[in-house]
């Protein structure tokens, strides 16, 4: 018989233990997301261990400047090293190296890429300036007059000058105002001109003191170029190509799911090699007049299998209303896959999806496969805006999930229910919110809202995963 003691002891014991099962329960999976942090802090660390390696020199004579040109012409060697650097950064940001892409992500690789870009242009620009000051005073002359001379008598001067316009130009090209007006095409093709700008800086860049001085330097250099020119030959362009070869996608069958969009189905061999994961895009390349000579981003709108592919798109563009014509048998060549939005982000085991529109193409896929406890909102304007509505209950019918759907429209067949994107609305729809992973995809303006209202509602950001197509 157990004594008062005994019978404390055991509760206590039991305590402890259901305790321990919750805490194992909701303790978060912390190796995918954990891999993923640690790569974006040794990706980040690697790049600021350039930065040393690479103004090393230029630092260890800081003690020996004197004078004003002397002074004028250390912060312009400083800049120009900084800015030849971040040049190579640039386009090994956008190498698509399938490790950075799938542990960093796109959007991410992307915002860093254009963080870069207003840099280089920024160094360049001031090493410009003091160059061109060192030379003025040294010899007495005007600052019109020293620039002039420079560019057209300085070491590669020419050249480096069109690589900052080029960039420059770029710059342009890039910013909101403009590229709302620029077709994603035109956009895509006008970025190049990186690679030209870079080109032509490069013979500039070995002319400083720094290589004359330090054949390490050179070496590092030469090294740091080369990687990341064998990147992008290799991911930018042969990989492509050997896939295209290898899979051979053709197109198999275009289904309207509304009056704005289309699945397009595409079968082709081995397929089960891509690795392609649920949330991931590919970028897509369809051989047929008007379309083949860009390849746009879209999400799987279903789980890769061995049979087919599927991509589900609204037509808000030149490219992406043509979709709607395809023709069975066109063939396909598709880049990728890419993109981090996929189970390998969790940290818990429930979990929130958010869609909005035809966002929901990578959110119909995770529905399907996700782990866990899985909740699904998807937001329109109109009925007929919630494509794949009868796949979406089927799968949660299949696996006992919840679809919430909410539309504008106050005459829908949704009753009406319209969830306003607020931190309060979203707590009293979904019960134990703050701890849910959380999955976004959808119009800008609907994710930036959703994501104001997550955190106001107690969600952690590191919980909140979504990948824009800003790119």
């Amino acid at each position: 018989m157990r004594t008062t003691a005994d019978q404390h002891t055991v509760r206590v014991s039991g305590t402890r233990l259901r305790r321990r099962r919750r805490r194992r329960r909701e303790a978060p999976d912390r190796s995918p997301a954990g891999t993923r942090a640690n790569l974006d802090r040794v990706v980040i660390l690697f790049i600021y261990s350039g930065v040393a390696a690479a103004t090393a020199g230029c630092w260890s004579e800081l003690g020996s400047v004197t004078g004003l040109a002397a002074w004028l012409s250390w912060v312009g060697r400083l800049t120009g090293l900084l800015a030849g650097y971040l040049c190579a950064v640039l386009l090994g940001l956008m190498a698509r190296i399938p490790a950075l892409d799938r542990g960093v992500g796109t959007d991410r690789l992307a915002r860093w890429h254009a963080t870069a870009g207003r840099y280089t242009i920024s160094l360049s620009l001031i090493h410009m300036t003091f160059a061109t000051a060192a030379y003025a005073v040294r010899n007495g002359v005007g600052p019109f007059d020293g620039a002039l001379t420079l560019v057209l008598t300085g070491p590669a001067l020419l050249e480096a000058t069109v690589a900052i316009i080029l960039l420059a130009g770029v710059a342009v090209i890039s910013m909101r105002e403009v590229r709302r007006r620029v077709s994603y095409e035109v956009w895509h093709y006008l970025h190049f001109a990186t690679y030209g700008a870079v080109f032509l800086a490069f013979a500039h860049q070995l002319t400083g003191p720094d290589f004359d001085a330090n054949p390490l330097m050179g070496l590092f250099w030469w090294t740091l170029y080369l990687a990341v020119c064998g990147a992008l030959i290799w991911y930018r362009f042969l990989t492509p190509v050997r896939r295209a070869l290898r899979h051979r996608l053709r197109v198999a069958h275009v289904r309207v799911e509304s009056p704005e969009v289309v699945s397009v189905y595409l079968t082709g061999e081995h397929l089960d090699e891509l690795d392609a994961e649920p949330g991931q895009f590919l970028r897509w390349r369809f051989l047929t007049p008007g379309m083949w000579w860009t390849a746009n981003p879209y999400s799987l709108s279903a789980p890769a299998n061995p049979r087919f592919l599927r991509i589900t798109v609204k037509g808000v563009g030149k490219h992406s209303r043509a979709l709607a014509h395809l023709r069975p048998g066109t063939r396909v060549w598709a880049e990728g896959p890419y993109g981090a939005l996929t189970a390998a982000r969790l940290r818990r085991r429930r979990v929130l999806l958010i869609g909005g529109g035809v966002g929901i193409s990578p959110l119909r896929a995770l529905f399907e496969t996700l782990p866990g406890e899985v909740t699904l909102v998807y937001l329109a304007r109109r009925d007929e805006d919630l494509v794949l509505r009868s796949e979406l209950d089927a799968i949660a019918e299949r696996r006992g999930a919840h679809i919430h759907y909410t539309v504008d429209d106050p005459y829908g067949s949704t009753n009406g229910r319209s969830v306003p994107l607020t931190g309060r609305a979203l707590r009293a729809l979904i019960p134990g919110l703050p701890e849910h992973d959380v999955y976004l995809c959808g119009p800008s303006g609907m994710t930036t809202a959703a994501r104001h209202a997550l955190r106001r509602a107690g969600v952690p950001r590191r919980r909140i995963h979504i990948e824009c197509f800003d790119f």
